[in-house]
């Protein structure tokens, strides 16, 4: 069918009117403005009159004149144009007397408002809709609509909706075409060969190497952490972000990664070939980048959740654990406390001795057991209540560091897959993060010498956790404290964004995606035609000139 793509609402509205206009639509476009009342005063009879200025208002609402049904206009539209001219609307049918008069009428204000005809500006449509194409991700009906809104903005009179539908359909297959082309004979061979493996299922194997690669994780731990980073080395190793992909546009290659995630293999595998390296060459691209999210969202995950919620946990449960005798000691000396409130005020008449209040104690509880609680009482409230923020973390940060081995054997790996950048107050932490990666793989003893230079970062309890613990020779710094230290900076920093990553889209500067210099040279005309905006910003399209 010619219209297959069209709903049915689009083709009921296509060059014709709705059933009324709305008051607003006929100020727009069946106000009759002074042009149209002066071309009016040649015109003689009534019916002549109205006709003409229902053909005036008829093609700037719906960019078509309707010379075979000249009175096929809305009652309303009708009754507005009467009244502005002082004519009965009863007329407007004999207007059709002289098939001929619409025609001529036609012809005279497509003069009078410049409207061009259609076949005199295919070209610039055709440049339009491309355009369109090119730049976003709009489907057939939505591009049939923007052709139809650009002509009525330009003064083209519109086509028959056959043609505009074919054209729509020519233009976008033409630059999908095109984009399928420009992308698949960006790479050699020899990558076009492995991209092409990727669709292959290995023997034992239920799946495809891309099913494989595109499996994002569900959970996150060490070992996760571990095997995501060698998802990234592997799907990097395919180079198919090295590969040049100006000029197309991101949202163009968004929409072919997109479709690459979604289908099966054998789908893939029927596709055309340019279409087919293409799909393969966009969505290995955006898997680059949504396998470095994948991965640290895992480590996001697995310190919030995992480690830091684990280590609070047991401090808490260090805390819980000392409960029962803190409780025994509180009740001994909230009753020593109510013996000593009970002692009656000394007045002149009496005199209250401290050798009375402490046998009256006594009789309650033993001086030497009283003693042993206040020290248990001092204690406890010493280690579980913090003075500041710091030693409020002092308790989880020490179990943190019982779970060195965890982070152990990604750190290095972390620093060596993934591509971190920093802004000026990210760089101590990436420089601290290095160093500490490099610690994590060496079996060596450490100075506070050798990690002076991170020396600044490590603040309040992380410093006798790192310096002074008591396991460890003197002068000798705790390696899982510090590793442990700088791992906390990277997650702030991360969150922060003071520390960024290349090849990410969740987890990088923002302002690396602002398109600059030749790219953005490039992008611009296109982008431009699209949005339908000047190259030059003074002043807007169809504004008059200053």
């Amino acid at each position: 069918m010619p219209f297959e793509f069209l709903s049915d609402e689009q083709v009921a509205r296509y060059g014709r009117f709705p059933e009324e206009p709305s008051s607003a639509e006929l100020e727009q476009f069946f106000r009759l403005d002074r042009s149209a009342l002066d071309a009016l005063a040649s015109k003689r009879r009534p019916a002549t009159k109205l006709g003409w200025a229902m053909q005036w208002g008829t093609v700037r609402m719906l960019g078509v004149f309707l010379t075979e049904n000249p009175t096929a206009v809305p009652g309303g539209a009708v009754a507005f144009a009467a009244e502005q001219l002082d004519v009965d609307p009863v007329c407007f049918p004999d207007y059709t007397q002289r098939q001929q008069t619409a025609y001529e009428h036609a012809w005279e204000i497509r003069d009078l408002l410049d409207y061009r005809d259609f076949c005199s500006c295919e070209s610039e449509v055709r440049r339009y809709v491309a355009a369109r194409v090119w730049s976003t991700t709009e489907g057939p009906r939505a591009l049939f609509d923007r052709a139809r809104v650009h002509m009525l903005k330009e003064r083209i009179l519109l086509p028959g909706m056959t043609v505009l539908v074919r054209l729509v359909g020519e233009v976008r297959r033409a630059e999908n075409e095109r984009l399928h082309a420009l992308l698949s004979g960006r790479f050699p061979a020899e990558m076009r060969a492995a991209l092409v493996g990727l669709l292959e299922v290995p023997d034992g194997k239920r799946r495809s190497e891309l099913e494989r690669l595109r499996t994002a994780p569900t959970k996150a731990s060490g070992r996760v952490l571990a095997d995501e980073l060698r998802r990234v080395a592997e799907i990097a190793q395919l180079g198919a972000g090295q590969v040049a992909t100006d000029p197309v546009p991101a949202v163009k290659l968004g929409t072919l990664a997109r479709y690459g995630l979604a289908a099966k293999a054998p789908t893939l595998r029927d596709l055309a070939a340019d279409r087919q390296g293409a799909m393969l060459l966009a969505t290995v691209r955006h898997l680059e980048t949504s396998s470095v999210d994948d991965v640290l969202d895992v480590l996001d995950l697995l310190i919030s959740s995992n480690l830091l919620a684990r280590a609070e946990r047991a401090g808490k449960v260090e805390q819980l654990r000392t409960f029962p005798r803190l409780c025994s000691a509180a009740r001994m000396m909230a009753s020593a406390m109510e013996v000593l409130m009970a002692v009656p005020e000394a007045t002149e008449e009496r005199l209250v001795s401290l050798v009375e209040v402490w046998k009256a104690i006594e009789e309650v509880v033993p001086r030497e057991k009283l003693a042993s609680v206040v020290e248990t009482v001092v204690e406890t409230v010493a280690a579980f209540v913090p003075v500041s923020d710091d030693d409020a973390a002092a308790q989880w940060r020490a179990e943190l560091v019982k779970r060195y081995r965890t982070v152990q054997g990604f750190i290095e790996p972390l620093l060596s897959t993934i591509r971190f950048r920093a802004v000026e107050a990210g760089t101590p932490v990436l420089a601290m993060v290095r160093a500490a990666a490099v610690m994590a793989k060496r079996r060596r003893r450490y100075a506070p010498g050798d990690i002076a230079a991170h020396d600044e970062l490590i603040t309040g309890s992380w410093r006798p956790l790192v310096y002074r613990n008591p396991d460890l020779p003197d002068r000798q710094v705790d390696k899982a404290a510090f590793v442990l230290c700088a791992l906390m900076h990277l997650h702030t920093a991360l969150r922060r964004r003071d520390v960024f990553t290349d090849g990410s889209e969740r987890w990088s500067d923002p302002r690396a995606r602002l398109l600059d210099g030749q790219a953005w040279e490039q992008a611009r005309p296109r982008l431009l035609t699209s949005l339908e905006l000047e190259l030059e910003p003074g002043r807007a399209p169809n504004s008059p000139a200053r």
